[in-house]
C-alpha cells in the first residue's frame, strides 16, 4: 500500500482502540453506624431523624434498590430469641424494585415483615400478595384524617436535598388483646407511625395486631412471639443498606482493571459536612402509652407530645465504616471487592446526637445544585490487586485510560414500559364497598407523576380493620378512641422532640388533605387506586 494511503488510513482510525466494551457491574453494601447500647426498659418504640436526598443524580431504572439511613425494629424477648423466626419493622426512606412510580427523590414505606417474610405490609393497601391472596395488603390501618398515604409509598417533596425526615413507631392503646379468635390469639400492640416533617406532624397509621398475630398459620410456636404481643428491642442496628447501584468495569491495554459507578451524591450543610442521622431515641411506656391509656379510660386528655422522662437519647459512638463492594455481574460472593471508602469519606459526629461524614476534597467534587450544596463521590476506581489487601481505589477521570471506554459509559434513566396502576377490589360485597366509603372519589396529583384516587371511610369501617379479626363491638370501641385523638391531636404541633440541627424535610403537599365538611372527626382518607397521570404516561 502506498505511504499516502497508509497515512490516510491511520488518520481515520481512533487515537486509541477500546480493549473491549465495558462490562456491566454493580455496587452494593452497608454503611455502618456505631451507637451506644440502650437500657432494656426502653422497649416501647423509637424515633429518628434521617436525611432525605437523591442518592443518584439520575434514576437508573427499576433494578436500582437502596435505602437511605434507617433501622430494623425487632421484638424483645425475655430469654433466647425464637429460632428460625424473622419478623420486624424495617421500612424507611429509599427506592425499591417494586416501586411503580419512582423519581430521583426517595419515598417512605413502613416495611412490616411478618413471620419469615410470609407477609409484608408497606402501608395501607400496599404489601405482599394480591387481592385474591393478600399477604399484608390489609396489614396497616389509617389513623390520621389529614394525611393521605399513597399506595406506592409516602412521597417526600420533590427536590428535597438533605432535609431531616423525622419518623418513629410507638404503641398506642387502640385495641384489646384477645386470647382466642377464629384464627389466632392476638396482642394489643398497635405500632403507630409518627412523623415530624415540615408540613405534617403526628400519628399517621398503624400495623394491626392481626398482621403479626396470624403468624401462627406459619408455625403455632410463633404465638405470642411477634410485635403484637412483644415489646420492641431497643438495641437496633442503624445502617444504610444498598442492594444495587449500576456500574461498569473494563481493562486497559496492560490488563489493569478500572470501574465507573453511577454518579452518587451526598448533601452537605453550610459547615461543609454531611448529616445523615440525628436524635436516635428509644422510649418506655411512660413516654406516651401510659398517659393515652389513662385518658381513654376516663382520665385527663394528653397532648400527644412525648414525655421526655420516658425517652432515652442514644449517643453515637466514634467510628463507623462501609462494606460497599464493587464487582462485575456474576462475581461469586467471596470475590466481591471492597471500595476504599475511608480514602474519601470519614465518619463524623459533631456532637453525640448527630452522625454524618467529612469529605476528602482531593477525592470528591463539591458543587451546588438548584436544591443545595453537595459532594459527588468518586466515579472512577482502579482495582489494586495487592494480595495482602485487594480493593478498589478511587482515581481521577484523567487517570483512567481512554481504551477502557469508561469515560463514554453513562447511566441514564432507561426507557421502561409504563407501570401498571395499583387497584383495589371493586366487588359490591367486598370490604371496600360494604359498608363502604362516606365520600369520594377525590384525586391527588403527586410530584412523582402519579394520580391517587381516594375516598373517606369511617375509621372503624376501613377495609384494613374489617380484615383484622375484630368484632363490630371491638371496632366501635376503637372508633371512640380515635375520635378523641382526632379532636385533640392536630397536625401542626410537635409530638416527637424537634431536631436541634438542620431543617425538616417536607412531604409532597398534595398528600396533606382536609376532611370534607361533616367528616372532620372519625373519618380517614383511603387510597383505592394509583396510576400514572395522563401526561406522565404519554412520555
Amino acid at each position: 500500500m502506498p505511504l499516502t494511503c497508509l497515512l490516510l488510513a491511520s488518520a481515520l482510525l481512533p487515537a486509541v482502540l477500546p480493549a473491549a466494551e465495558p462490562g456491566k457491574a454493580e455496587m452494593a453494601g452497608y454503611m455502618l453506624v456505631p451507637v451506644d447500647r440502650v437500657p432494656a426498659k426502653y422497649n416501647a418504640g423509637f424515633s429518628v431523624y434521617a436525611a432525605a436526598w437523591p442518592l443518584l443524580t439520575q434514576y437508573p431504572g427499576h433494578r436500582f434498590q437502596t435505602g437511605l439511613f434507617g433501622t430494623w425494629m425487632f421484638a424483645q424477648h425475655d430469654g433466647e430469641k425464637p429460632k428460625d423466626l424473622y419478623s420486624d419493622i424495617e421500612g424507611g426512606l429509599g427506592w425499591w424494585r417494586d416501586t411503580r412510580f419512582p423519581t430521583e427523590t426517595p419515598k417512605f414505606i413502613m416495611g412490616g415483615v411478618g413471620a419469615n417474610f410470609k407477609d409484608i405490609a408497606n402501608g395501607p393497601a400496599h404489601g405482599r400478595g394480591n387481592w385474591e391472596k393478600p399477604q399484608g395488603l390489609y396489614g396497616v390501618a389509617q389513623l390520621s384524617p389529614w394525611l393521605l398515604f399513597p399506595i406506592d409509598g409516602l412521597n417526600v417533596k420533590q427536590g428535597t436535598h438533605g432535609g431531616l425526615f423525622g419518623y418513629g413507631y410507638l404503641p398506642l392503646p387502640l385495641a384489646q388483646a384477645k386470647t382466642t379468635t377464629a384464627k389466632a390469639p392476638m396482642g394489643d400492640n398497635c405500632w403507630t407511625l409518627f412523623l415530624n416533617t415540615g408540613n405534617f406532624k403526628g400519628p399517621v397509621c398503624f400495623f394491626t395486631p392481626y398482621f403479626w398475630a396470624h403468624s401462627v398459620e406459619v408455625n403455632p410456636a410463633y404465638a405470642g412471639q411477634l410485635l403484637d404481643t412483644r415489646p420492641s428491642d431497643p438495641n437496633k442496628a442503624f445502617q444504610m443498606e444498598t442492594q444495587y447501584v449500576p456500574a461498569a468495569v473494563a481493562q486497559d491495554a496492560t490488563g489493569k482493571t478500572f470501574a465507573r459507578v453511577a454518579p452518587t451524591v451526598f448533601p452537605v450543610g453550610p459547615e461543609g459536612y454531611t448529616v445523615t442521622m440525628h436524635r436516635l431515641t428509644s422510649y418506655d411506656r411512660s413516654a406516651l402509652y401510659d398517659g393515652v391509656k389513662a385518658w381513654f379510660e376516663g382520665g385527663a386528655p394528653v397532648s400527644g407530645a412525648i414525655n421526655p422522662k420516658g425517652a432515652y437519647l442514644q449517643p453515637f459512638k466514634n467510628g463507623g465504616g462501609s462494606t460497599w463492594r464493587l464487582y462485575a455481574e456474576g462475581t461469586p460472593k467471596e470475590k466481591k471487592t471492597n471500595i476504599d471508602w475511608k480514602s474519601f469519606g470519614t465518619p463524623f459526629s459533631p456532637e453525640p446526637t448527630t452522625y454524618g461524614y467529612k469529605w476528602n476534597d482531593q477525592m470528591v467534587v463539591r458543587s451546588t445544585s438548584p436544591q443545595g450544596k453537595q459532594v459527588m463521590l468518586p466515579e472512577y476506581f482502579r482495582l489494586n490487586e495487592d494480595p495482602k489487601k485487594t480493593q478498589w481505589l478511587p482515581v481521577k477521570p484523567t487517570e483512567v485510560p481512554a481504551e477502557t471506554g469508561l469515560q463514554a459509559r453513562t447511566f441514564p434513566r432507561p426507557k421502561e414500559k409504563p407501570q401498571s396502576p395499583y387497584d383495589t377490589p371493586e366487588g359490591a360485597q367486598t370490604t371496600w364497598k360494604t359498608p363502604g366509603p362516606k365520600a369520594g372519589p377525590f384525586q391527588a396529583l403527586l410530584g412523582d407523576g402519579s394520580v391517587v384516587t381516594y375516598y373517606w371511610y369511617r375509621f372503624a369501617d376501613q377495609p384494613a380493620l374489617l380484615n383484622a379479626e375484630l368484632t363490630k363491638a371491638e371496632r366501635e370501641a376503637m372508633q371512640v378512641k380515635v375520635e378523641k385523638l382526632h379532636r385533640a391531636w392536630t397536625k401542626e404541633r410537635d409530638y416527637l422532640a424537634p431536631p436541634t440541627v438542620g431543617k425538616l424535610a417536607d412531604l409532597d403537599p398534595a398528600q396533606v388533605v382536609v376532611p370534607p365538611r361533616g367528616l372532620e372527626i372519625g373519618y380517614v382518607p383511603i387510597a383505592t387506586r394509583q396510576e400514572l397521570a395522563p401526561t406522565a404516561a404519554a412520555k
